[in-house]
């Protein structure tokens, strides 16, 4: 049975004057969780903070290079509460986290108040807008520059992002999309999905990235739908997911007397999940509300999040194993590498399991026909050593095991 830390309940978050009252569950089997997830509070956009809080739960879990700021070592904290030098892994500011105060970033050329809808700083200043060097420049974050977002809308205004989803309810993976402009030529535009992805290549990493529809959104022509089955097996696999709240059937609006802009949108990390069907929790979650507010539970499926909205869709994040190092000692091959090592704290058991990742380490003697062999694993350390090979030729690979 979980045993709660408060004894009340249930409990209040106060958002721009509004009390939201949630309740928590007094008896939840299983109650499962990941460990070590940062609670962010809300700066220059929802989805930078929720984005914030999955780029810092990865420092924290395997990927060292994430955050590499002045903060704690450059290890990301678990919160920003006198630390908020760590804004900078999604919103970079001159200034900030050892920024010189001469070198505009995210902040300096994008934003200028919540929900603002006139031009860009870096356009109204004459300036060249900077080199993306944060989650925000590499999602879309406040870039109002956008005509045509999926024919729904144009964007993105101050504080506000999009996402290009299948309609039909099916999975996207590693999707990206362009626009044309009016001389013919493609231009890429970043959404959440392609731009975290890029954001982690640049950080010297990569990563396969999804989105869905939820299988409860009336939108989808087909029946597919990202189901509370697949929030559990991301969780029990040991992997946060984004999600992304929408009025439904809202797809723009007029904002300050502008037509057509972002909808309203709110953007939560989901990091474990329970069953609690005295409290009507059928198919809870535990959440980041982007708000640093603590743990947090919703309903899968709810008509309502956080007396907001419901769940669109998802964003899906598995970053990859970004090999480090090979060293030859006594006709040995050691391959170290950087990847996932996660971790699931079961509250109504008092347990933990992990690393919940196990490593395969793969060779092939040619990458025309790739003739991939493992060679050592499954292991959930990141290093290996092996024989050296007599081939000669070998190429060598890290993956997760499925």
């Amino acid at each position: 049975m979980k045993t709660f830390r408060s004894a009340s309940a249930c409990f209040f978050v106060a958002l721009f004057g509004l009390a939201l009252q949630v309740p928590l569950p007094i008896g939840a089997q299983p109650f499962v969780y990941l460990t070590e997830v940062p609670d962010y509070s809300w700066h220059a956009g929802c989805f930078g903070t929720a984005t914030g809080n999955l780029a810092g739960f990865w420092d924290r879990h395997g990927l060292s290079n994430v955050y590499a700021g002045t903060i704690d070592g450059g290890v990301a904290p678990l919160s920003d509460s006198g630390r908020t030098g760590i804004r900078s892994l999604w919103a970079s500011q001159a200034g900030l986290d050892g920024r010189p105060s001469n070198k505009p970033g995210h902040i300096d050329d994008y934003y200028f108040s919540y929900e603002y809808t006139g031009a860009d700083p870096y356009v109204t200043a004459g300036r060249v807008e900077h080199t993306p060097d944060c989650i925000g420049d590499f999602i879309g974050l406040s870039q109002n520059k956008w005509t045509n977002l999926a024919s729904e809308c144009r964007g993105n205004i101050d504080a506000f992002s999009f996402v290009f989803w299948d309609k039909t309810g099916n999975r996207r993976s590693n999707y990206y999309t362009t626009n044309y402009n009016t001389t013919n030529t493609a231009t890429y535009v970043p959404d959440i999905g392609s731009g975290l992805k890029e954001w982690m290549r640049w950080r010297g990493y990569d990563a396969d990235v999804f989105t869905q529809l939820t299988d409860f959104n009336p939108e989808r022509s087909t029946s597919a739908g990202f189901t509370y089955a697949d929030v559990k097996r991301e969780i029990d696999a040991g992997y946060p997911v984004l999600c992304f709240l929408q009025p439904a059937g809202e797809f723009n609006r007029t904002v300050a007397g502008v037509p057509n802009v972002n909808p309203e949108i709110h953007g939560v990390m989901i990091y474990g999940y329970f069953t609690d069907t005295a409290s009507g929790y059928d198919k809870g979650v535990i959440i980041r509300t982007s708000w640093g507010t603590g743990e947090t539970f919703v309903n899968w499926g709810a008509a309502s999040w956080l007396g907001l909205f419901p769940v669109r869709g998802v964003i899906g994040f598995h970053p990859k194993p970004t090999i480090r190092t090979f060293t030859h000692s006594g006709g040995n091959l050691t391959i170290a590498w950087e990847g996932p090592s996660t971790y699931l704290y079961d509250d109504s058991l008092g347990t933990t399991s992990g690393p919940l990742q196990k490593y395969l380490v793969q060779r092939a003697t040619n990458l025309s026909s790739p003739d991939w062999k493992t060679v050592a694993g499954p292991i959930t350390e990141q290093s290996a050593t092996i024989p050296q090979p007599t081939d000669s030729f070998a190429f060598y690979r890290v993956v997760i095991q499925p």
